[in-house]
């Protein structure tokens, strides 16, 4: 008997819990393609970033502000009209919309918005164009030291409840770890009107160019080792909340996509394993998943996922720091 793979994600039925989140190759609707032909049950298109787009179009004034100082002229069809030029959100929606026709998957759009009135205009955008479902890729660092921690989580609250109000979609949030009680953020967050939580959004960190001495933005793509954070959490708050749980950051295999099922994930996005391999290494994971669940006898991904929860550990301080003693003498012991 074959095992029943479907899972259910912001409450869209998916054929199977792997989806490919919002990279590079996202942004491309033949590789689109070879993600579904591959087995992805989803895709996160690229994040659209508001900062970007407000940048573009103020070089933009700047530029036409130049010129007109220098040639009378340019004031009167010098330039072309700004709606004719090839920026603002325009070249997003309409990828929306062809990847919505060419794929049978769905087609969750994604945020990163700068003010509260870009976060709702985009969202709606979004929406209009025909997206599946929308992730806020909420990326703030707080570096403002005259801002309180509950300012800083008031902020994520506000964004959240005011796209949820504006827009039908459902709604994940995509955040990182650094709050100092998670947990309660995360029903917080679910409170505003998240129907999903991304765990977790990976903050690059930047370097230092020794021959110039300049700061420079650096990625690196993420290893089997950084599953463990989003593991943890999603095992520590399933059952607890009423949300669905993706897991972002460190799946590139069968073994770690099982993992995070296990602790309660409805979803696993992958990024830097396709990034490395190609869109076709989806398939072997899913393989790969799917042959250890019939070699375990499980008759479908819902009736595994979760069955390792903190809520059902036999060892729920596994989970917590409980364990962290228990860790370094193991550790030591095989060093010994």
């Amino acid at each position: 008997m074959s095992v029943d793979l479907k899972s259910r994600y912001l409450g869209l039925e998916l054929k199977n819990p792997l989806m490919a989140s919002a990279s590079p190759l996202t942004g491309d609707l033949d590789v689109l393609k070879r993600l579904e032909d591959a087995g992805a049950a989803a895709v996160v298109l690229p994040s659209l970033f508001e900062e970007q787009i407000e940048h573009e179009e103020m070089a933009l004034l700047q530029l036409e502000e130049a010129f007109a100082n220098v040639h009378p002229e340019a004031t009167i069809g010098y330039f072309p009209e700004m709606e004719s030029y090839n920026i603002g959100p325009d070249q997003y929606l309409e990828h929306i919309a062809q990847a919505r026709k060419a794929l049978s998957i769905p087609v969750i759009a994604s945020l990163n918005g700068s003010t509260p009135g870009g976060w709702t205009r985009y969202a709606k955008l979004m929406q209009d164009a025909g997206a599946s479902a929308l992730e806020l890729n909420v990326y703030l660092v707080a570096a403002n030291i005259d801002e309180t921690s509950s300012d800083v989580e008031a902020r994520y609250i506000d964004l959240v409840a005011g796209v949820s109000e504006s827009v039908s979609l459902p709604l994940a949030v995509k955040v990182g770890p650094h709050f100092s009680s998670f947990a309660h953020m995360a029903t917080r967050l679910v409170g505003a009107g998240a129907k999903g939580l991304v765990l977790f959004n990976r903050f690059l960190q930047p370097d230092i160019d020794l021959a110039t001495l300049e700061v420079k933005p650096g990625i690196l793509l993420s290893t089997p080792f950084e599953l463990r954070l989003p593991l943890r959490w999603i095992a520590i708050l399933k059952g607890r909340i009423e949300a669905s749980l993706a897991a972002t950051s460190g799946a590139h295999s069968a073994d770690d996509v099982v993992k995070l099922l296990l602790v309660g994930a409805d979803a696993v996005m992958m990024a830097s394993a396709l990034l490395k391999h190609g869109p076709e290494h989806l398939a072997e994971v899913l393989k790969g998943m799917t042959r250890w669940l019939e070699e375990k006898e499980y008759v479908s991904v819902e009736q595994m996922k979760g069955s390792l929860s903190q809520k059902h550990s036999p060892d729920p301080s596994a989970f917590e720091r409980a364990n962290y003693m228990k860790a370094l003498i193991s550790y030591t012991s095989e060093r010994s």
